[in-house]
């Protein structure tokens, strides 16, 4: 079913197998997505389409420079009848959330989705909340050089999961995309292919992923090598360390194995630490992920 899912999504995101199989991963892995790229590479239909085959409750939010907070949590309300307030739930009370264009709201209102987010719940002046579950939100950004965005802090960085671009379609993806413009859109027209209770399940089987401790040397000789090369501002965290292991999982969950091998942990270490790292120099040639893989050997 896993695999029938990556095939659908491949017919609306064309050319970006590698992409869908990430974001799915992101996705069972209990985890948030990131998305970040120019306008018009296909953020939004991906989410779209991701929400609508897994059958979530989908919300978008258009993020603006006068967003407030309470536009997302909600707000509470007087009744002069029955003399007391009411809270009036906002659209984060919802499974799926694409969060479009969060780095063009102020920080007081990306920091709404903080709690969200790390603990699946709301505190709002009614109380405290629990989400719906399964709860996954998928933001976009657009580059921070485009006029009218605020850089993300390391704080919520942190709460993505994953961070992923698009990029340019292959020509002859691209060729079929010009064609057939009205496909993607007769695609979203069929039933979803399971609903959030299956989704819910798949979550459970995937933290049941076998992962050996010559996985998790592997792994501890990754955030190692982040903290003590003197490459990076900042090393990875445990909270990073505890991502790449779930996210890990994840992958090897959507090639429906139940055990992790070294190069599933490779195939998500850019996801996972691109967004997270920052060298103290700059470096042209290699991304952090590149130089952590290029000096930490590979066990066998």
């Amino acid at each position: 079913m896993l695999k029938k899912l990556q095939q659908d999504l491949s017919s609306i995101l064309l050319g970006k197998e590698e992409v869908i199989r990430l974001g799915i991963s992101c996705l069972l892995a209990n985890g948030h997505l990131l998305l970040e790229d120019m306008p018009g590479m296909g953020k939004t239909t991906f989410s779209h389409a991701l929400a609508h085959f897994t059958g979530m409750q989908y919300r978008r939010i258009q993020f603006t420079s006068d967003l407030l907070p309470s536009d997302l949590i909600g707000v509470s309300i007087f009744d002069a009848e029955q003399q007391q307030f009411h809270f009036h739930h906002g659209p984060i009370f919802s499974q799926f959330i694409l969060a479009d264009e969060l780095n063009r709201a102020t920080p007081r209102t990306q920091s709404a989705l903080l709690e969200a987010m790390e603990e699946h719940q709301v505190t709002t002046d009614a109380g405290t909340e629990p989400l719906p579950q399964p709860f996954f939100v998928v933001a976009t950004q657009n580059p921070s050089h485009h006029t009218g965005t605020y850089l993300l802090p390391e704080s919520q960085l942190d709460r993505f999961l994953m961070r992923l671009s698009i990029g340019y379609p292959p020509s002859d993806a691209e060729r079929t995309l010009l064609k057939t413009i009205e496909h993607s859109r007769e695609l979203l027209k069929q039933s979803p292919m399971v609903d959030p209770s299956q989704l819910l399940i798949w979550q459970k089987e995937t933290q049941q992923v076998i992962t050996s401790d010559l996985i998790i040397d592997y792994i501890q000789l990754i955030l190692a090598a982040s903290r003590f090369q003197g490459w990076f501002i900042h090393g990875l965290s445990p909270r990073a360390g505890i991502a790449l292991v779930n996210a890990s999982k994840a992958y090897a969950r959507t090639d429906e194995r139940d055990f992790v091998r070294p190069d599933d942990v490779q195939a998500v270490l850019p996801a996972i630490v691109n967004h997270r790292l920052c060298f103290k120099q700059v470096q042209t040639l290699l991304s952090p992920a590149e130089r952590l893989l290029s000096y930490v050997e590979v066990p066998v």
